[in-house]
């Protein structure tokens, strides 16, 4: 009975709620430090599509590596699962738009949504949407980059922005990504890296290259802002196994 009490859409969307104004609540009693602003304001003043590299344990306060102020709209991927129809509607309360789908294989039409999500993802970058995605989401290896978020920055011919988060005061869960649920109150960090570009022509070699210069500002952000705040630093899983090795 409870249980389906807790999927009740009702249900569903009153947690969703007040999971946002906490999460709020949390990032407005936070001391916060900001390194690196200099990186999102080269993609914001443009005016232009975006795209957002982070990882899925960042999710709660992903709003935090945004400038309410800049000119594009904040819009998310979120995947087809029960837990992304949770995410959907947290985002949607934080007045973030939400593009639903995958951006891991962009070949799968009918599983998850893969090319659909790809197109509606562009057309939003086209419209001058920031557009934020768990580069490792939704199943990991843990702060592994995908090659979708690369594909999407060739075809839309925009940056990627890099940003990661941390507070001293949180829960660190033991679930596949490390997700962080933050305490109110205590210090809080955000790290822009440089932005990523993706050459129009750029060939299979060159674009793992870049998702792999990708996977290590990242973590080199996500490191450097656990540090600073005391930790633990949350380290990558091991990477996927490369097919035919």
């Amino acid at each position: 009975m409870l249980r389906s009490i807790a999927s009740s859409p009702a249900v569903q969307h009153a947690i969703s709620w007040i999971l946002a104004k906490y999460m709020q609540f949390c990032a407005a009693t936070k001391v916060w430090e900001r390194r690196g602003r200099q990186h999102l304001d080269i993609c914001t003043q443009t005016g232009d599509g975006m795209v957002a590299a982070f990882w899925h344990s960042r999710i709660g306060l992903s709003f935090m590596g945004w400038d309410r102020r800049a000119p594009q709209t904040p819009t998310m991927l979120i995947s087809r699962s029960k837990e992304g129809d949770f995410i959907a509607r947290f985002a949607r309360n934080l007045s973030i738009g939400v593009v639903r789908g995958s951006s891991r294989n962009t070949r799968k039409t009918k599983q998850k949504g893969g090319m659909t999500a790809f197109r509606d993802m562009a057309r939003a970058i086209e419209n001058k949407a920031c557009m934020g995605l768990t580069i490792d989401g939704p199943r990991g290896p843990r702060q592994r980059a995908s090659m979708g978020v690369i594909q999407l920055a060739k075809t839309t011919g925009k940056p990627i922005m890099i940003f990661s988060w941390s507070v001293s005061h949180k829960k660190v869960f033991k679930s596949w990504d490390r997700f962080i649920l933050p305490f109110p109150f205590g210090k809080g960090i955000v790290i822009w890296k440089p932005p990523i570009h993706v050459p129009a022509d750029a060939d299979d070699a060159e674009m793992e290259s870049l998702r792999l210069e990708l996977e290590r500002r990242l973590n080199e952000a996500t490191r450097e802002a656990d540090a600073a705040v005391g930790g633990p630093v949350i380290e990558p899983a091991e990477p996927r196994p490369v097919r035919g090795l």
